[in-house]
C-alpha cells in the first residue's frame, strides 16, 4: 500500500505528500497537464520546446547551465518530458537536499527569463533533436504510426513538431503558450522519500505557491480518420526493417483497459509471449518483438513493433496476423491468463520500490482521473479478467478496417506493397 496524503492550496494547486520511511531518496516531480495536444499546427512542438527552455536561466539563476550545475553538485537524477497530453519537471535527490530541489524545480517554472540568445541557441539543439530522430527508424516508425492511425491532428502529431515549425516558433509564442497553459488548476506537486506530509505541504506552498491561478482550456477532441486498413512504407537505406502495427483500441478510462493489458501481455509483453516465442526462438527472425496497449483522454491503440530482416516483412507479417488472428478464434489458456495476471502483480511491486516510481504512480492517476487508486485496488480489477473478456476484446479490436501500419525499411515500390499488406490484414 501506498501511503499518501493531498492537499489543494487556495491557488488551486494540488499537491501529493507520500512518506517513505527509511529512504535515503526524496522525489519532487510537478507534473502538468498540458502536452503537444494542446498545440495547434501552426506552434506545433511548442510544449516540448517550452519544456527545454525551463533549463536556460531564472532571474535567480540567470548564467548559462546554472541549473544544471547546482543539480549536478546535489548528485541529483533530474530531467523533464513532454507528452501529448502532460509535461513533467523532476528532481530525485538524497533526502537532505529535498528543499533545495524544491528550490531550484520552483524557480524553474515561476521565475523563468526566456533570453532570445538561449531561444535560438535551443532551437538549435531542438532541431538536431529531431535530425537525431530521423536516423533512428525503430522511434520513427511510432511517430508515422501514430499519425497513420490517430490522423492529421494534435493527437496525431509529432511531440518534438517539425523542422518548419520549429524553425518559426518565437518568443511570443512560447511566453502565450505558458501563460495559457501552466496554471495552477492543471498542474499537480508530488513529493516522496522520509518526511512527514504535513511539513512538505508548508515546503511545496512555501515554493510553489506562487503559481498563476487558473487551468487551460481541454484539447482539441480526437476525431479518428474514416474505418480503414491503413499502410505506409517509407523507404531508408538502413540494415533493418522497423515495423509498426496499430490497432484502434481503448481510451484511459474505459474498464476494458484492464483485460486489454492483459492480452498486450500475451501477445507479445514478455519474453514467453506468443510473438517472441513465434518470431525471436522459433523463426530467429528478430531480436525484439514486443506489444502494448496505449491510452489517452478520449482514444487508444494496441502497437506491436519489430526490427526485423528486409526481406523477411512479408513472412513477419503474416505470422503477425496469425498468431492474433488464433487469439480471435480460440482464445487464451487458463495458463496464459493466470500467468499474465502474475506477470502484472510481480511487476507492479518491483516498479513501486522507488520514490521516483511512486511520485509518477501518484501523479497520473490524479491528473487525469482525480483520483489514486492503491495498486492492489488495480490488481483486483485485473483479477477480475475472464478467458471469455480477452476473447470479446480479440473479437472487437482485431478486425481490418482497425489496423494500420507503418515500415520503415529497403522496400522498393511502397504503394504496390502498401496495396498487399492492406489485402493481408482483410484475412484476420
Amino acid at each position: 500500500m501506498i501511503n499518501f496524503k493531498k492537499k489543494t492550496l487556495k491557488n488551486g494547486l494540488k499537491i501529493i505528500a507520500a512518506p517513505m520511511k527509511n529512504s535515503e531518496a526524496s522525489t519532487l516531480l510537478a507534473l502538468v497537464g498540458t502536452g503537444s495536444r494542446n498545440e495547434n499546427k501552426k506552434i506545433n512542438g511548442i510544449s516540448h520546446f517550452l519544456e527545454h527552455m525551463y533549463f536556460k536561466g531564472t532571474k535567480k539563476r540567470p548564467k548559462m547551465g546554472q541549473i544544471h550545475t547546482e543539480m549536478d553538485r546535489m548528485g541529483a537524477a533530474h530531467n523533464a518530458f513532454t507528452s501529448k497530453e502532460t509535461t513533467g519537471f523532476w528532481i530525485k535527490s538524497s533526502g537532505k537536499d529535498f528543499d533545495k530541489g524544491c528550490d531550484i524545480v520552483s524557480d524553474m517554472l515561476l521565475n523563468p527569463v526566456f533570453k532570445p540568445e538561449e531561444i535560438e541557441k535551443e532551437r538549435g539543439v531542438i532541431l538536431q533533436e529531431i535530425s537525431m530522430y530521423e536516423d533512428e527508424p525503430r522511434r520513427r516508425v511510432w511517430e508515422v504510426l501514430e499519425n497513420v492511425i490517430l490522423g492529421d491532428q494534435p493527437i496525431g502529431w509529432n511531440i518534438a513538431g517539425t523542422k518548419e515549425t520549429v524553425s518559426k516558433i518565437s518568443k511570443k509564442d512560447i511566453i502565450d503558450y505558458r501563460d495559457k497553459n501552466y496554471l495552477s488548476e492543471n498542474t499537480i506537486i508530488v513529493a516522496t522519500g522520509d518526511f512527514e506530509a504535513e511539513d512538505v505541504f508548508k515546503k511545496i506552498e512555501k515554493y510553489f505557491g506562487g503559481f498563476k491561478k487558473g487551468k487551460n482550456r481541454p484539447a482539441e477532441k480526437a476525431v479518428l480518420p474514416n474505418k480503414e486498413t491503413r499502410a505506409k512504407i517509407i523507404y531508408k537505406d538502413s540494415d533493418q526493417t522497423h515495423l509498426a502495427l496499430g490497432i484502434r483500441a481503448y481510451d484511459m478510462f474505459d474498464e476494458r483497459r484492464y483485460p486489454l493489458g492483459l492480452l498486450s501481455l500475451i501477445v507479445g509483453g514478455n519474453s514467453s509471449s506468443r510473438l517472441w516465442m513465434e518470431i525471436r526462438e522459433k523463426l530467429g527472425l528478430a531480436y525484439y518483438v514486443f506489444s502494448f496497449a496505449e491510452q489517452f483522454l478520449d482514444c487508444g491503440y494496441f502497437g506491436i513493433g519489430s526490427g526485423i530482416p528486409h526481406e523477411k516483412l512479408e513472412a513477419v507479417s503474416k505470422k503477425i496476423i496469425e498468431v492474433l488472428k488464433s487469439i480471435k478464434l480460440k482464445g487464451v489458456s487458463d495458463k496464459e491468463l493466470k500467468d499474465a495476471k502474475s506477470y502484472t502483480r510481480g511487476q507492479m511491486a518491483l516498479k513501486l520500490e522507488t520514490s521516483d516510481e511512486i511520485a509518477s504512480f501518484c501523479a497520473g492517476q490524479e491528473i487525469f482521473y482525480d483520483e489514486i487508486l492503491q495498486p492492489e485496488e488495480i490488481l483486483k480489477k485485473i483479477e477480475k479478467t475472464s478467458k471469455n473478456d480477452i476473447l470479446k476484446i480479440a473479437n472487437d479490436i482485431f478486425v481490418s478496417d482497425k489496423i494500420s501500419m507503418t515500415v520503415i525499411g529497403k522496400h522498393s515500390n511502397p504503394e504496390q506493397k502498401e496495396d498487399f499488406y492492406k489485402k493481408l490484414f482483410s484475412r484476420i
